[in-house]
Formats: C-alpha cells, structure tokens, sequence
C-alpha cells in the first residue's frame, strides 16, 4: 500500500506561509500581552475613579446632617448608585437599603457593579458611625475591554494578512529567476538541444550561481554531443566507403565462382565440387546483398543520397512489381495504379523500396496468397500502400519491425537463404531521407498493410517530366 503524502505546495506558497505564521505567532503573544497590561490599566483606572468618587463624598464638608449627605451624594453620583449604611450594612433611617452588604475599605466586585466604601466623617446623635457606598456599573468598562481585544484581535489578522501578501511578493519576486531557469530547462529537455543558453539572472546570489552552473553544464553537454555526433558521422562515413569498396571485390568474386562452375559444369566435374562451387556462390551472393543493404543504410544515415529526379512512382512499382513475380510461386501480385504519380526522389533507392515492401509480403504470406500494390495521390500525397491477405503482423510488432536485424518467420519463406533483416529498416531509411512516413497496420483482410507517403513533385518538375 502506498504511503499517503500531503499534496505539494509550491515553495512560493510555503514561504509565505511560513512567514505569516511567524508574524501571526508574534503578533497574537504581542496582542495578549498588550491586551492583558491594557485591561488591568483599564480596570484600575476605573476602580480609583470609583474609590475617589467615594473619598469624594465621604468628606464632603456637611455639618452633621446625614440625609444632606445622601441627597447630595445621590446629585454628584451620576450613573452610579449611592447609599449610607452603617458598620452591619443597615442603611440610613429613610434611605434605600444597600444591596452590597456592610461596607469595605477597599473596591470590591459585586454583580455588575464596582462598590466602593468610605467612612463618613458624622455620625448621629447616639454615636453611631455611617459610612457612604458608591456603586458603579462596569458595562461601560466592559464594553472598553471588548472593544480593546476585538482591535487588537484585527490587528492580528490584519498584520498576518499583510505579511502573507508581503511574503508572497517576496517569494514571487525571488522565484522568479528559479522560474526562467525551470522553462528554459524544460524547453532545452523538450527540444533536446543542449546548445540554447540559461538566461542569468541580474544579481549576483546563489541563483545566479545555479544558473551560471547549468549554462556551463549545457555547454559541455553540446559539445560532448557535437563530438559524439563527429564520431557517428566518422562511423557512418566510414561504414558507406567501406560497403562501397566491398562491392568491386565481392562482384570479381562472384563473376569467378559462377564462371567456375560453367567450366566445372561443362568438364563433367563430381557432383560435390559443384556443391561446394554451388555453396559459395550462394554464400557469395548472400554477402553482396548484404553489403548492398548496409551501404544503402550508411548512405542514408551519412546523409548520402544519390541524384534526385522527377519519377513516376507508378512505373517504378510496376517494374518492381515484375522483379518480384519471378520468386512469388503461386502467389498473386497486382497493382492498382490508375494515373501516374510524379514524385522527386532517386529511383533506384525508391525502387529497393517498393520491392523490399513486396518480397517481405511473398516471404511471410502462404501459397495462394493476394499481394496488391496501390499507387495513388493521397491529401497532397504521393502514397505507396502495398497489402496482403496473409496471417498479418504480430500484436506487439510496433515500430520494431522497422529496425535493423529483425527476422520474422513467414509460413513460406522463399527468400530467407538471401534476407539480412534490413528489408523494412531500408524502407524507412528511404522513405524518411525522401520527407516521408511508413506506416504497418493490419490489412481489410486481416494480413499485413504498409503505406508509404512521400512529397508528391512541384508543379513546375512534374509537367516537365510530363512533357519530356
């Protein structure tokens, strides 16, 4: 079972998150603190106001009358409650009872109010002392520390909102070179040319340094390419001079043996000298067919090619067409071909095309088999489509059956004392060193189709070839 990965976030977006979460841890330790100091202000402030408005009222210069204090103590209150109350909390006669119970030297919480005590300085006529109550309601005060923490509380979202645009701008703006390096390595990985260049950034950091690193690491790979490429070319050079010169020798040797045997032949030789005579001519013959097959190769991978001209594609496939029925038993070969199709190309490579595509639908295609041939013009295109009712292509055959050295076991295989394996890899050498494409698919008869399409002849080239 696969291990389950958080979803990949890009580095941009990290860090700004990152950096908001700092400024948000920062800011909200910030805001309780503040907070915290800025209530406890709050909330002092408001119980000394409460203390002196008692102080206040407590010493107010009044000779003795009790109830003068209390109605002028009702006056100064304001919004708040006042009462005269004795030690037990018993208020004064004809005044309201308090509800916060004997009074307290200090500021004291009691419901919603702040209560605050204070002696008086008169009592009555048996000596009784009296003291003043001023109770003060903290809704104004809680109100103040709400709205403290709500603006402190935006505060804190504010700034991590601002530190998180600001930290994706950053992250933007220094992502930005690391993005030019990603797209011009992803064009250099899409065109697979190591010789574009990495943009360098403006300054000087370790960007720049990553960048100057990758240019240099493209340089050396374009020219490693260029000396692998020098190499392959040397190789490919040498493989066509090479086939081109085994060609005069293997030719002398072939026109002696044949010549042996004739004489052999005409003075009665045994039978096992002309067996052996017999043998090398084929193995001889074999051989020139293989060299002809790998020069052609090395020539079009050299990018050798003979002289082009303006050929009917129609009468080469026709002459192929004839070359092939020789060795074809009883299968039948036909070409639909209904006008001619004028095309650019060297006709004796085009030639080895068209019978190569043939003789490899007599080698794997049963006695009594149809072979078809069809030449026509195509969407522009000059097309080639040579199809057989044999048992067809294998399923995973692909593209594999183009390359070099491939052998497939046909029911009747006729030619194999002479195949190389080379016969489709030199189809597609020549259709693609002529601009075209060879395509295997499966025929309506369920054997084999290859269709060839090559650049049909300008105007201009095939009316000359027209009218010469």
């Amino acid at each position: 079972m696969k291990a389950l990965h958080p979803p990949r976030w890009p580095v941009r977006w990290r860090i700004a998150v990152i950096s908001a979460g700092l400024t948000l841890l920062i800011l909200l330790v910030f805001a309780l603190v503040v907070g915290r100091l800025a209530s406890d202000k709050l909330s002092g402030d408001f119980r000394d106001e409460a203390q002196r408005t008692a102080n206040g009222l407590a010493f107010a210069n009044i000779a003795g009358d009790l109830q003068r204090i209390y109605e002028l103590a009702g006056r100064a209150a304001g919004q708040g409650k006042v009462f005269i109350v004795d030690q037990q909390g018993r208020p004064f006669p004809g005044t309201d009872p308090s509800p916060f119970g004997p009074p307290r030297l200090d500021v004291i919480e009691s419901d919603d109010y702040e209560v605050a005590s204070q002696r008086l300085g008169v009592s009555n006529s048996v000596g009784q002392t009296y003291y003043v109550q001023y109770a003060r309601n903290r809704s104004s005060l809680d109100s103040s520390i709400n709205r403290l923490w709500l603006l402190l509380g935006l505060g804190v979202l504010g700034g991590s909102a601002l530190a998180l645009l600001a930290g994706l701008a950053v992250a933007q703006r220094a992502m930005r070179p690391i993005a030019n390096l990603t797209a011009a390595a992803r064009q250099v990985a899409t065109t697979r040319d190591p010789s574009q260049r990495i943009p360098m950034p403006e300054t000087d950091d370790e960007v720049a340094e990553l960048a100057a690193t990758l240019d240099q690491m493209l340089r050396e790979l374009d020219a490693a390419r260029g000396e692998t490429q020098q190499m392959i070319q040397a190789q490919r050079d040498f493989v066509a001079d090479a086939s081109h010169e085994l060609r005069t020798p293997l030719t002398s040797i072939l026109a002696n043996l044949e010549l042996l045997e004739e004489q052999l032949a005409g003075q009665g030789a045994d039978a096992e000298q002309i067996e052996m005579i017999a043998g090398a001519l084929g193995s001889s013959r074999r051989m020139r067919r293989l060299v002809a097959d790998l020069l052609l190769l090395a020539r079009a991978d050299a990018g050798r090619s003979g002289p082009r001209r303006a050929c009917d594609l129609r009468e080469i496939a026709a002459a192929a067409l004839a070359e092939v029925r020789v060795v074809a038993g009883d299968r039948s070969l036909s070409l639909d071909a209904r006008e001619p199709v004028i095309v650019e190309c060297d006709p004796d490579e085009l030639h080895r095309l068209v019978v190569n595509l043939l003789e490899n639908g007599v080698r794997h295609t049963p006695p009594g088999s149809e072979i078809e041939a069809t030449v026509a013009v195509r969407d522009e295109s000059a097309v080639l489509e040579v199809c057989d009712d044999g048992p067809g292509l294998p399923e995973d055959a692909g593209d594999q059956i183009f390359s070099r050295f491939v052998r497939g076991a046909g029911p009747a295989d006729l030619l194999a004392d002479t195949g190389t394996g080379l016969g489709l890899a030199i189809v597609r050498a020549v259709a693609t060193s002529h601009g075209g494409t060879v395509v295997a698919g499966r025929s309506h008869g369920g054997g084999a189709r290859f269709t060839v399409s090559l650049p049909v002849a300008s105007e201009s080239l095939a009316s000359v070839y027209m009218t010469g």
